[in-house]
């Protein structure tokens, strides 16, 4: 189970919006060995397309130093799909290689938004299991 504040829940759902009609992608980090998503990264899609995401190599590289730095890892990698329902595609499944995350998705399609827009899934070696949402005011 994901379990994710509000805010980070409101925040990934705005970055989709906001970047609609291409795609937005983006991590939420944590700290290391934990499942608690915390600092809110929003990406640039690299490939500034309404049907692929793509993180810029160079800031990857230069967050994962990052997160090394502050001892976080990614607990959320999501994206958004803009045209098709909230569920990982074939591409996505085979660029899934942080088996440990939560991968988010959510559509920015109107006729797929109900009964929710975000969605989250577990996917490791090329398996894919959705979980359920938990959206909390604050972790306790």
């Amino acid at each position: 189970m994901l379990t994710i504040t509000q805010d980070l829940y409101d925040a990934i759902v705005a970055h989709a919006r906001a970047d609609h009609p291409d795609e937005a992608c983006g991590i939420v980090a944590g700290p290391e060995g934990g499942d608690r998503p915390e600092r809110f990264i929003p990406m640039l899609n690299a490939a500034r397309s309404p049907t692929f995401y793509e993180f810029d190599s160079t800031d990857l590289l230069k967050l994962y130093r990052e997160m090394d730095d502050r001892d976080e890892e990614p607990v959320i990698v999501y994206h958004s799909h803009t045209a098709t329902e909230a569920y990982p595609s074939r591409t996505d499944i085979s660029y899934a290689n942080e088996p440990g995350a939560h991968y988010v998705l959510v559509t920015t399609a109107e006729e797929f938004a109900e009964p929710s827009p975000f969605r989250s899934f577990r996917i490791v070696d090329g398996v894919v299991t959705e979980e359920e949402v938990n959206v909390v005011a604050s972790y306790q």
